[in-house]
C-alpha cells in the first residue's frame, strides 16, 4: 500500500504541494518520533496543542456534514466527528494522564499561535467556500497522518505507539474512505476532468495553504513553550 491509494484528488494535490508536502511529512518531529529522539517535552507539549487541535478539527468536520449534498458525503462527514470524539480525542487523554497530565490541566491548554493559524483557516475556508473548500483545507492532516504513518508503521521506541495507530489498518481505511469521499465531491460537482477548470488552481491553493500550516504545526511542537 502506498499514499497514492488515497485517490486520485490528493495524489494530484501532493505532487502540486511539491516541497512543502515533503518539508511537512519529513519534518524533523517526524523523524524525531521514527527514530525516537524527539523530546519527550515536545512530544508532550504537541500532545496538548494537538488536542486543541482536535476540537476545531471535529468542527470542521462538522460544518462538512452541513456543507454536504448528499446523504453519503453527510454520513461520512459525520462519523469521522464521531470517531475524533469519541475515539481519538479520549485517547489523547489517557495518553496525557499516563504522562501526568490530568484532564483538567490538557483541557486548560492555552492554543499556541501556529495551533489557532491552522485551525482557524480551515474553519474559514469551510465558512467562506463550500464543501471541496473545506475537503481541500482538511486533506493534508487526514492523509498526511496516513502517508507518515505508513512510513513509520514497525517503528520502535517511546513513540513506537503513535507510528502504530497511523499506520495501522484502521486509520488507513479511513484514509482510503476520505479520499475516496473526496474524488467523488469533485466528480459529482465539476466532472471527471475537474483538474482542466480554473477551480482545480484554487483548490490546490487550499491545498497547499494547509500543508504549509503543518509544517508550523510541526514547527510548534518542537519548542515546549509554543512559539
Amino acid at each position: 500500500m502506498t499514499a497514492t491509494d488515497y485517490g486520485r484528488a490528493f495524489a494530484a494535490w501532493r505532487a502540486g504541494a511539491g516541497q512543502d508536502w515533503r518539508d511537512y511529512t519529513r519534518h524533523a518531529f517526524v523523524e524525531g518520533l521514527r527514530d525516537g529522539t524527539l523530546p519527550q517535552a515536545s512530544y508532550l507539549h504537541y500532545l496538548r496543542q494537538d488536542y486543541v487541535f482536535l476540537i476545531h478539527f471535529a468542527r470542521s468536520w462538522a460544518l462538512a456534514a452541513a456543507k454536504a449534498e448528499t446523504l453519503d458525503e453527510m454520513a461520512a462527514a459525520s462519523a469521522t466527528v464521531h470517531a475524533l470524539v469519541h475515539v481519538e480525542m479520549p485517547l489523547h487523554v489517557e495518553t496525557c494522564a499516563a504522562h501526568g497530565i490530568d484532564r483538567v490541566t490538557l483541557e486548560a491548554t492555552a492554543e499556541a499561535p501556529g495551533n489557532l493559524a491552522y485551525t482557524r483557516y480551515v474553519l474559514e475556508a469551510g465558512y467562506s467556500g463550500d464543501f471541496l473548500d473545506l475537503m481541500a483545507a482538511l486533506a493534508p492532516c487526514v492523509l498526511g497522518y496516513g502517508e507518515i504513518g505508513l512510513r513509520l508503521k514497525g517503528s520502535t521506541g517511546p513513540y513506537a505507539d503513535w507510528c502504530a495507530v497511523y499506520g495501522g489498518e484502521e486509520y488507513q481505511a479511513l484514509c482510503r474512505d476520505v479520499g475516496a469521499l473526496i474524488d467523488g465531491a469533485l466528480e459529482r460537482r465539476l466532472g471527471p476532468e475537474w483538474q482542466s477548470l480554473p477551480r482545480a488552481t484554487t483548490l490546490q491553493s487550499r491545498f497547499d495553504t494547509a500543508t504549509r500550516l503543518e509544517v508550523g504545526f510541526w514547527n510548534m511542537a518542537l519548542s515546549p513553550i509554543g512559539a
